[in-house]
C-alpha cells in the first residue's frame, strides 16, 4: 500500500511539473463545451430574441454557442423544459410557476420579457374609459387563463361586477373575436398583440381603445400586467452561472436593438416566422418587450401572480413560488 501510493505520488507529481512546463493541454474553457440550448413561443415573447438569433446563427457572438428554437404553443417547451433538452425558456408568466410548483423548485425566473399586450378594441369610438363597458358586449377568448383574470381584475377595481355590469362572451379563438367584431356595429373585443395589428390591417373601422397594461397600472399597485418571462432550469443555473450571466447580457443586447430598429428588426421577426414583417413593424411598439430583473423583477412578478392566485390557485400551479424562484437576489 505504501508502494502504490509513492507511485500516485509521483505521477501527480510529474504531471504538475509538464503543466508548468506547458507540455499538457489546456482544458476548455465552460463556454468552450456547453451549447445553451433555448425556446420561445412564436408571438411577443420570441420577437425580443430576433437579433441575438440572428447573431448566433452567424457566429458572431464569441463566448457560448447558443441553439434557439420558436415552438407555437407552451405545452411543446414544457416537456423539454422539464426533461433538460431545453435548458432556458420564455414562457407565460403563470406558467412559470407552475413549472415551479410542479419540478420541486426545479426552475428559476432569470427576467420579465413581455409586459401586457392585451388591448380592448372596438369597430366605433364608443369606449374611451373602463366605466364606458357598462351594458356592453365584450368578445373574448382566453377563458379560464390569465386573460379572463386580467380583465376582472380591472373590471372589479373600477367598481364594475363582470357578471353582472357587462356581458364578456368567451370564443375559442382570436379569430372568432374578430368575426364578431367586425360584423356588429360599436362591438368590442379583447384581442392581444400581434393580433390586434393583423385585425386592423384588415378594417381601418378597428381602433384601439383601451390599453389593458395602462389600465392595469392606473389601480397603482405593487403589480403589473404581464405576459412572457424567461425562466432556466434549476441545475442549469446552478451548473453554469457564467452561461446564464451571458445569456441575460446578449439578451438585454437585443431587446434594445428590436425596440430600437424596428424595420430591421421587423424584417428579422418574419424571418425567423413569427409573424410578416409588415405586422411586425407596425406590432412591435405597442408589445411591450422588455428585459427586467432583480428586485423589480420579483416587485412586478410576484404581485401578478398574487392577483392571479386570489381568483384561481390553479392559475399559477396552486401556491405563490418561494423567494428561491427568483434569480439574481
Amino acid at each position: 500500500m505504501k508502494k502504490f501510493m509513492t507511485i500516485v505520488a509521483a505521477l501527480m507529481l510529474g504531471a504538475a511539473l509538464m503543466t508548468g512546463c506547458g507540455a499538457a493541454k489546456k482544458a476548455p474553457s465552460e463556454a468552450e463545451t456547453v451549447t445553451v440550448n433555448v425556446a420561445a413561443l412564436k408571438g411577443p415573447t420570441a420577437m425580443g430574441m430576433v437579433d441575438f438569433m440572428d447573431k448566433s446563427e452567424h457566429n458572431s457572438l464569441t463566448e457560448y454557442t447558443y441553439r434557439f428554437e420558436i415552438a407555437a404553443a407552451a405545452d411543446e417547451v414544457t416537456p423539454k423544459l422539464v426533461q433538460g433538452q431545453v435548458d432556458i425558456a420564455a414562457v407565460p408568466a403563470n406558467l412559470a410557476s407552475v413549472l415551479y410548483n410542479n419540478t420541486d423548485a426545479g426552475v428559476r425566473v432569470l427576467a420579465v420579457n413581455t409586459l401586457g399586450v392585451i388591448y380592448l378594441v372596438e369597430s366605433g369610438d364608443t369606449v374611451s374609459d373602463i366605466s364606458d363597458l357598462k351594458g356592453r358586449t365584450i368578445y373574448a377568448s382566453g377563458k379560464g387563463a390569465t386573460p379572463e383574470y386580467a380583465l376582472n381584475y380591472i373590471l372589479t377595481q373600477n367598481g364594475m361586477d363582470p357578471d353582472k355590469d357587462l356581458t364578456i362572451e368567451w370564443k375559442s379563438e382570436h379569430a372568432e373575436c374578430l368575426s364578431a367584431l367586425m360584423a356588429q356595429e360599436n362591438a368590442v373585443a379583447m384581442l392581444p398583440q400581434p393580433f390586434v395589428t393583423t385585425a386592423q390591417a384588415k378594417s381601418d373601422k378597428i381602433r384601439v381603445a383601451l390599453d389593458l397594461t395602462e389600465e392595469w397600472d392606473k389601480l397603482g399597485s405593487d403589480s403589473a400586467l404581464l405576459t412572457g418571462v424567461v425562466v432556466a432550469r434549476k441545475e442549469f443555473v446552478e451548473q453554469y452561472p457564467a452561461a446564464v450571466t451571458d445569456f441575460l447580457a446578449h439578451y438585454e443586447a437585443s431587446v434594445t436593438y428590436v425596440n430600437e430598429h424596428v424595420e430591421e428588426a421587423a424584417a428579422l421577426i418574419e424571418k425567423y416566422d413569427i409573424v410578416p414583417a409588415a405586422v411586425a413593424v407596425k406590432a412591435v411598439p405597442k408589445c411591450n418587450i422588455v428585459l427586467i430583473t432583480g428586485e423589480e423583477m420579483k416587485q412586478k412578478l410576484s404581485g401578478y401572480l398574487k392577483v392571479l392566485s386570489e381568483q384561481n390557485p390553479k392559475a399559477i400551479g396552486g401556491a405563490l413560488p418561494a423567494d428561491d424562484f427568483y434569480y439574481g437576489l
